[in-house]
This record gives structure tokens, C-alpha cells and sequence, in this order.
């Protein structure tokens, strides 16, 4: 584990010193904050029945998700790994002694929590001291708020152990931006960012909970607002743990049985 501790480590590091790129990225998650609240805030005005999220429960979610933003969006790429790929480069990677889905596993996870570290505090900050119905609340109870950590951090480790299917398609493809295209569509929807999940329709909410998106974003920030019981955070907190083992074994059988087909040509 030596190894890739050392890359975590490092690239955490590396991932820290962009302090004013993550500082724009604040005032522009403030700016999406600002407008998907105003918009829920109208529609809830004029439901016909009570939604399944009360508002403060909404403007806490959304909050969360701009916070953790680095951390759930799959959309956030390291173009440095598609290069590797699509050049041929991937030669170099394959003569490290080191696993390399464990390589890149621990490099990905250190570029999503570096940014999320310097973007979540300031937001936070100021989200807690906004005026209604603006403000974001705090969780019900200390329990709430244990367990909503706990499965950020294992939503975080899935994501990633999800995004690492995004570089493994290349390898096929040879296509970074389809391949991401196509994995953030159906990833940020299933997983709640575009709409909540208990705001879809009832048929959509069967197909989400057969897929393991909701758990990376969706169950952790309802888990924080009370939304989510402590007992069905902990059966959610499961799921997470068997998503991830079975997406980190497929993840590299994926990827040894694509390593087995790379050509690499050069002069």
C-alpha cells in the first residue's frame, strides 16, 4: 500500500496550490446555489400537494451538493490519464512496479478530495449564515450528521471506483469525450444532481435504486438533512460497501483484460 499512499499523498498536495482556480470555482457554486434554490423556491410556492422534501430539507441538499461538488460530479476528468491512453504513452505507466488500477485509483481520488477541500469550507461558511430561505440547516442530531460522513466517504470512494470505468472504456473507444459524455449523462441523473431523487416520478425512483449513482450523492446529503432515518442510512451505508467491492473487481478485470489487448506502436 506503500505506493499508492505515496501518490495519494502527493498528489493531495500537487491538488492544493490551486487555490484561485478553486476560489473562482466558489463564486461560480454560489451562483448555481443562488439559482436552483430561487427556482425550487418558486415551484414549491405554487404545489398542489406537499412535496416529498420539505424546503429547508431542498435548500440544505442543494447546498451539500455544491460544497461537494469535486466529489460527486462525474464529469471531473484527469486529461493527463485520457492522453496516456489515446497516445500510446500508456507504455511508461505500464513499466511502473505498481498496480496500475490502484495507481490510478489513489491519483483520481487525490485530485477529487484536494479540490473539494479547498472549494466545501468557504461555501459551508456562508451558506450557514444566509438568511431564510437561503440558509442551510444543520442535521437533526449528532447521529445524522456521523452517518452523513460515513457515506460521503464511501459515496466518494464509489464514484471513483465508478469514473475509473470512464478510462477503462478508452482503451476501446479511443474517445475521452464520448466516453465521458455518455457516463456523466446517465451518472448525474441517476445520481440526483440534476433533479432530487424523491422529487422523480415513482417509476424512475425503481429504476435510480437498482443503480449504484444515487449512492455516491443523493443518499449521503439526505442522510445530513433528516430526510433519510438511521436505520435506512445504515442499510444505504451497506449497499454502498457491496457496490464498491463489486465495481473495485470488475473494475480490475476491466481493466487487466483491456491492458491485455493495448498495442503500442512507435518509431
Amino acid at each position: 500500500m506503500k505506493p499508492y499512499s505515496s501518490v495519494l499523498k502527493l498528489r493531495l498536495l500537487h491538488g492544493m496550490q490551486y487555490r484561485a482556480a478553486a476560489f473562482a470555482g466558489v463564486a461560480t457554486q454560489f451562483f448555481w446555489g443562488f439559482m436552483f434554490i430561487m427556482i425550487y423556491e418558486a415551484f414549491y410556492s405554487h404545489a398542489a400537494a406537499m412535496p416529498p422534501m420539505t424546503l429547508p430539507q431542498l435548500v440544505t441538499y442543494i447546498w451539500l451538493q455544491q460544497s461537494f461538488l469535486a466529489l460527486i460530479m462525474l464529469w471531473f476528468r484527469d486529461n493527463e490519464l485520457f492522453q496516456l491512453i489515446t497516445s500510446g504513452n500508456i507504455a511508461y505507466e505500464l513499466c511502473r512496479p505498481a498496480d496500475l488500477y490502484g495507481f490510478w485509483y489513489a491519483k483520481l481520488l487525490a485530485q477529487r478530495l484536494s479540490s473539494a477541500l479547498l472549494r466545501c469550507f468557504p461555501i459551508l461558511a456562508v451558506a450557514f449564515l444566509l438568511p431564510e430561505p437561503y440558509r442551510m440547516s444543520l442535521p437533526p442530531d449528532p447521529a445524522a450528521f456521523v452517518l452523513f460522513l460515513v457515506s460521503l466517504i464511501l459515496g466518494m470512494l464509489l464514484l471513483v471506483a465508478i469514473s475509473m470505468f470512464i478510462y477503462i472504456s478508452v482503451f476501446i473507444t479511443l474517445s475521452p469525450s464520448g466516453s465521458l459524455l455518455v457516463f456523466s449523462l446517465i451518472g448525474e441523473f441517476f445520481a440526483g444532481r440534476v433533479v432530487p431523487v424523491p422529487l422523480m416520478p415513482e417509476w424512475v425512483q425503481q429504476i435510480v435504486y437498482l443503480l449504484p449513482f444515487y449512492l455516491t450523492a443523493d443518499m449521503p446529503f439526505r442522510v445530513y438533512s433528516g430526510h433519510i432515518p438511521a436505520h435506512e442510512a445504515l442499510l444505504g451505508i451497506g449497499q454502498q460497501l457491496v457496490w464498491l467491492a463489486a465495481l473495485f473487481v470488475l473494475g480490475r478485470l476491466a481493466l487487466n483484460k483491456a491492458l491485455r489487448r493495448v498495442v503500442v506502436q512507435g518509431g
